[in-house]
């Protein structure tokens, strides 16, 4: 999922179009935009499919106003359909507004119970449905105190946009789990998923909003408040491994430096006996190329990726990932024939994808596969917004590296370690490495039972 957000600029929906468009790799089931017009209306359009499918330009046009946010759909088998794609609009007499949130609650059960005890009655499975029915709506406060008490009775990580007719409220959880960045264009303002949105829109990145912040952009400028006492920078490694662009940068990270400097580290804790390395794209390209350059043994192009299918992780459901293996690489058949190749993948999550992979390099005449992974061994399922499934169906959850080798029918297999994971970044963030170690920097509330 993804969120994207201005103020303050004209053509505001224009430019929010743009920035899904960017952010896509993040979510491709769904997508919507809600903006305010210069008379307090409020436009808003969701539907299922790519940014470019749901927003024709007469729907574009209609849109007046100089402030909305939108968001990009990241399905699974729980939470999709047309009704949790977001921004979700909510109508009442205090103040219209909408909300867009990715990332997850992990304790959206114990919540959603407390609000349907009181009343609440809710039509999706959406994380931001449950902040919109905890921000209270009666009392002489500013909003910005019920959005503080909201989001205190929230564990997660998340990052959460509100609009209302005149503001833009930008929220990033006090782990700092999922990122969040703020960006000038002109004399307004956009908040992004990732910096490589900023980019496409023109817009010079400012700053990441901190864990446990909430900016308000609106006529006053940018104003901040942190929410909780408490914070701690424990960025999603999955982030760097494998989510974002790598043209972004995450807390001071560039994710390009991060996998193509894991590539290194992998090859000096893996080496292997081999005439090429090849990357599986695109998320593994970088890390190819760092293992290359560490090992001495050139890096080729022995995979080609059909730019017009969807990322497979991001799928819904297994059998779909499977179908888009099949549909997504190609084996060159001149590189990889006769030859002993290494490899390199951003991570392992089910094992599927990766035996499809080795079986097409086999079929193309692959003498040996060895596989290198640049990232630890998922061993633990992600309660943060990234579909990891559970531990039963993660390889390597209950095998051991051998048995993980066998399974995906390599003729060796290595992992990466959490410590160069932690290294590569140089120090600019610390890691949520929970799926990887099974230390999760929350409490996990209903979830406990399944870890």
């Amino acid at each position: 999922m993804s969120v994207f957000g201005v103020y303050g600029v004209s053509n505001a929906s224009r430019i929010i179009y743009l920035g899904l468009h960017a952010l896509q790799h993040r979510g491709q089931e769904g997508a919507g935009i809600a903006t305010f017009d210069d008379d307090g209306v409020c436009h808003h359009h969701r539907g299922l499919g790519l940014a470019g499918e749901v927003f024709p330009s007469s729907t574009l046009d209609s849109y007046g106003g100089s402030l909305g946010i939108g968001s990009t759909q990241y399905a699974n088998a729980a939470k999709g359909g047309l009704d949790n794609v977001q921004p979700l609009f909510f109508h009442h007499r205090s103040g219209d507004l909408a909300i867009a949130g990715e990332g997850s609650l992990v304790n959206s059960e114990r919540v959603s119970s407390y609000l349907e005890d009181r009343g609440s009655i809710f039509h999706t499975f959406t994380d931001g449905e449950i902040l919109a029915n905890l921000i209270k709506k009666d009392g002489k406060e500013d909003r910005i105190v019920h959005i503080i008490d909201a989001l205190n009775m929230m564990e997660g990580g998340f990052a959460f946009l509100i609009i209302t007719r005149n503001r833009i409220y930008a929220m990033r959880d006090k782990y700092g789990i999922k990122p969040l960045a703020l960006g000038r264009l002109g004399d307004g303002w956009v908040v992004s998923s990732e910096t490589c949105a900023f980019e496409l829109v023109g817009a010079d990145y400012v700053r990441d909003i901190e864990p446990g912040e909430i900016v308000t952009l609106d006529r006053h400028g940018v104003r901040s408040v942190m929410y909780s006492r408490f914070k701690k920078r424990k960025v999603c490694s999955m982030e760097y491994i494998y989510i974002a662009r790598p043209d972004s940068v995450i807390d001071g990270c560039s994710v390009y430096g991060f996998r193509k400097e894991v590539g290194r580290h992998l090859a000096d804790e893996c080496p292997a006996r081999a005439d090429i390395v090849v990357g599986v794209p695109d998320s593994g390209l970088s890390a190819a190329m760092g293992y290359a350059e560490r090992s001495g043994i050139p890096f080729e192009t022995g995979l080609i990726k059909n730019r017009y299918v969807a990322r497979t992780f991001i799928q819904p459901s297994q059998q779909l990932r499977e179908k888009s293996v099949q549909m997504k690489l190609s084996a060159v058949r001149s590189v990889v024939s006769g030859k002993r190749l290494v490899l390199v993948d951003d991570s392992i999550v089910r094992g599927t994808t990766c035996m499809k992979i080795v079986r097409l390099l086999r079929a193309a005449g692959a003498s040996e596969v060895h596989v290198r992974i640049a990232s630890p061994m998922m061993k633990h399922p992600c309660y943060y917004g990234v579909d990891t499934s559970t531990r039963e169906e993660l390889l390597c959850s209950t095998r051991s590296l051998e048995e993980a080798c066998r399974m995906i029918e390599a003729d060796s297999l290595g992992y990466v370690s959490c410590a160069s994971c932690v290294a590569s970044t140089g120090g600019c963030s610390e890691l949520c490495l929970a799926c990887f170690n099974g230390e999760y920097p929350t409490s996990l509330y209903e979830h406990e039972t399944e870890i």
